[in-house]
């Protein structure tokens, strides 16, 4: 008997998950302006409001106890903003592991999602608790519903070639802290206690919110698609946003246009892994048509975020390229998250991953 293949840890491969999404569609006339489909952060539905779409977000937390709240609210707010939407409404559906659940851990886990929402200006409106068998360390499923008015909407189908691709802030925001809670104990010996706590901080500053930025972008009027840096990094995000117009897109990134932070550039040489492949939330992809370039990157200075034109979309045919030191090379595709693939070569059972 073939013995079957088990799927590595992560996101579903894009082949398979245009699969099944082509294959369990909604009805064209639910209402849904965007459904399903591989790369695109939310769905927006038409709910018979004459000047506003709803904009609907769900993204599960499976990450360490530690701020999984506060990882909720932000991760899923985040998606809802790259479809120029402003994130009003979470709902929380929160797993507790049996047999280690606390009065504790429920007070912690509330406590970060209600301060995550007050910073952003989001109410939380409900959800579900319960204590789970079988559960290693908490879970919690988010759900983030935003506004947008009908003519904001930011659509990925807009992008086309001769696009510029703005990037915000730096690459692995979001895994140099992973790896910075995962391995404290480990990394202390090696880097010292200042550089772990500053590689911790990453989550606030520079922080895995994209929310102002992306707010920004939208709001000069230029921004023909957004994507936040999830699973998969850079690479994995620039394939996405190619990928959702309505003809398929190559790209050509400049590898020294991409800011990479120094902590995180140690954190992947000491692990051995490529941050372009790293989970990156914090880093804001947008294109635009070159000559609004100026506009939207005036803006993002004007607001304090770093922002650098990175490359731009090209036809599909030419592929996925990057020039490093004047060398043209192939863009590095990656089937897991390099840090998922760390993990999973030590034989560590639980996913580090959010998402």
């Amino acid at each position: 008997m073939k013995k079957k293949r088990h799927l590595p840890v992560g996101k579903l491969p894009g082949r398979l998950l245009k699969e099944l999404l082509d294959k369990n569609y909604c009805a064209e006339d639910s209402g849904v302006v965007i459904g399903p489909r591989v790369g695109e952060d939310a769905a927006v539905i038409d709910v018979g409001s004459k000047d506003t779409y709803l904009v609907a977000k769900t993204d599960p937390i499976t990450f360490a106890a530690e701020r999984i709240g506060w990882y909720a609210v932000n991760v899923n707010a985040n998606d809802v903003a790259t479809m120029g939407a402003v994130p009003r409404w979470f709902l929380a559906t929160v797993f507790l592991p049996e047999g280690k659940a606390s009065e504790a851990m429920a007070t912690e886990i509330f406590g970060d999602i209600s301060n995550a929402a007050k910073e952003l200006g989001i109410t939380v409106c409900g959800g579900h608790t319960e204590i789970t068998a079988g559960l290693e360390r908490p879970m919690v499923v988010g759900q983030m519903l935003g506004e947008v008015h009908k003519d904001k909407l930011v659509r990925k189908t807009d992008v086309r070639a001769g696009d510029d691709i703005i990037m915000t802030k730096g690459i692995g925001i979001e895994g140099t802290a992973i790896l910075a809670w995962e391995r404290a104990e480990e990394l202390e010996g090696r880097y010292g206690s200042e550089f772990v706590e500053r590689a911790r901080r990453f989550l606030y500053e520079p922080g895995i919110s994209i929310v102002k930025e992306a707010s920004i972008a939208a709001g000069t009027g230029r921004a023909r698609a957004m994507h936040d840096l999830t699973e998969g990094g850079l690479s994995t995000g620039v394939m996405e946003m190619a990928g959702m117009g309505m003809k398929k897109l190559g790209a050509t990134i400049e590898r020294s246009g991409i800011h990479c932070y120094p902590e995180t550039a140690a954190l992947c040489s000491h692990y051995g892994i490529d941050p372009l492949g790293m989970i990156s939330s914090g880093a804001l992809l947008v294109a635009v048509a070159p000559e609004d370039s100026g506009c939207v990157l005036g803006a993002l200075k004007e607001a304090g975020v770093r922002a650098r034109v990175i490359g731009s979309l090209i036809e599909g045919d030419k592929g996925f390229k990057m020039i490093e030191d004047g060398e043209e090379k192939e863009l590095p595709a990656f089937e897991v998250d390099e840090i998922a693939r760390l993990f999973e070569s030590e034989g560590k059972r639980s996913n580090p991953l959010l998402r």
